[in-house]
């Protein structure tokens, strides 16, 4: 079944008592059933609390603005408005914060200002930002070995290997991310995660790992001198958790509730899905709401608010720029777990796949969350697209 945009008729996945379609623990990623399921992740699969606690709700004043009309490109290039590009790249929801403000917010395809939605990858910038919390608490140290923190690492390939070598994803560890084959390293991550059982067609002779660290535990090749290049990884983002808990003692939900979630005043606890050792997924599990990802977005754009350290987000926002970091930014680079659009700009974002996308733009003090359910994992036509429709709304809101 191909997958429907917001303006075509909705299929009944789960309607009904028992529903007649439904997703399959293979395929609940996969389009149409992404549509569904990215915001019902916990009906999926086992997940642990991260609590917003019993502080107050920061409260997100109110500038609305009608922008539905407004001129984007189409993803063909072809004249469009924004109201044309947020259905036909598959949105579920899109906020705009300006100055702190709510100028724009639409929700699609069911979903509620409460509904948590799957981030993806996006978690690995929440992540790399508790990281930097504890960096700044001198609890942590980038320049120091991998395995000064998890001596278990040094029969691995990330022996010899810093911290700051796995914040910026330069270590040199074999690790392959083809999304789209279920038995590359990445698919053995959705199995290790819990997300997927092991697919049907496995040799059977082929050892799955049970959870995460066992995965870590079994990556022992290196490709590449440390630091000597750029190579997107999903699991370097899991090493850097387990650090934070070993020298924390705290499970990584504790973490971010503890030193993020409940400093900024959420509207709702989050959730991260966990693996059958109970380990929450920093790499791509973390679920929250269309507000509550504006607020982490502009506590970044505030300078952390003393609750990130400044110097942290000066340093995330300095990295080394060019083609070889993403396909959709030529002028990209990548730096503690966040993305940076360009040199000039500075601009950070976090992204996922599938569409996921907190833009936050310093010179219009402006934060996009734009949360989908592409049909692909990647689309580099969906993601520039996005990035123009997001400097149309800045261009418009002045």
């Amino acid at each position: 079944m191909s997958s429907y945009r917001n303006s075509d008729p909705r299929p009944p996945i789960m309607v009904g008592s028992p529903p007649a379609l439904f997703p399959s623990r293979l395929n609940w990623d996969q389009p149409p059933w992404n549509r569904w399921s990215f915001q019902h992740i916990t009906e999926i699969l086992p997940t642990v609390e991260v609590w917003r606690g019993t502080g107050h709700r920061s409260r997100l004043e109110e500038t609305p603005h009608d922008l539905d009309g407004i001129t984007v490109d189409a993803v063909d290039g072809s004249p469009s408005t924004l109201a044309g590009h947020l259905d036909e790249t598959y949105t579920d929801g899109i906020l705009v914060l300006k100055d702190g403000r709510a100028v724009y917010e639409r929700l699609f395809n069911g979903m509620t200002p409460r509904t948590l939605h799957l981030s993806q990858s996006v978690a690995k910038s929440v992540t790399g930002t508790v990281f930097g919390i504890l960096v700044g608490q001198d609890v942590l140290n980038p320049e120091r070995l991998v395995t000064h923190y998890l001596p278990e690492l040094e029969r691995t390939g990330w022996r010899g290997a810093t911290l700051q070598h796995v914040l910026d994803m330069r270590s040199g560890v074999r690790y392959s991310e083809e999304y789209t084959d279920p038995h590359s390293d990445v698919g053995q991550t959705d199995v290790a995660s819990g997300w997927k059982p092991v697919p049907p067609d496995a040799d059977p002779i082929l050892r799955w790992p049970r959870h995460i660290w066992e995965q870590i535990l079994g990556l022992t090749e290196q490709v590449r001198p440390h630091g000597d290049a750029f190579d997107y990884r999903s699991i370097e983002t899991d090493v850097l958790a387990f650090v934070m808990e070993r020298v924390t003692g705290r499970r990584l939900a504790q973490l971010v509730s503890e030193e993020l979630w409940q400093k900024i005043g959420c509207d709702e606890s989050a959730r991260f899905t966990v693996d059958p050792a109970g380990y929450a997924l920093a790499d791509g599990g973390f679920n929250a709401t269309l507000r509550d990802y504006a607020r982490f977005g502009q506590l970044i754009l505030d300078g952390g608010r003393d609750i990130v350290p400044a110097a942290w987000i000066e340093a995330t926002r300095t990295g080394v720029h060019g083609p070889e970091y993403s396909a959709s930014m030529p002028e990209g680079s990548y730096r503690n777990q966040f993305w940076i659009e360009d040199p000039r700009s500075r601009n950070l974002l976090c992204r996922g796949v599938f569409g996921q996308l907190i833009h936050i733009d310093f010179d219009h003090r402006m934060v996009t969350v734009k949360l989908s359910s592409w049909p692909d994992f990647v689309s580099v036509e969906y993601s520039r697209a996005t990035l123009k429709a997001v400097h149309a709304i800045a261009r418009a809101l002045g």
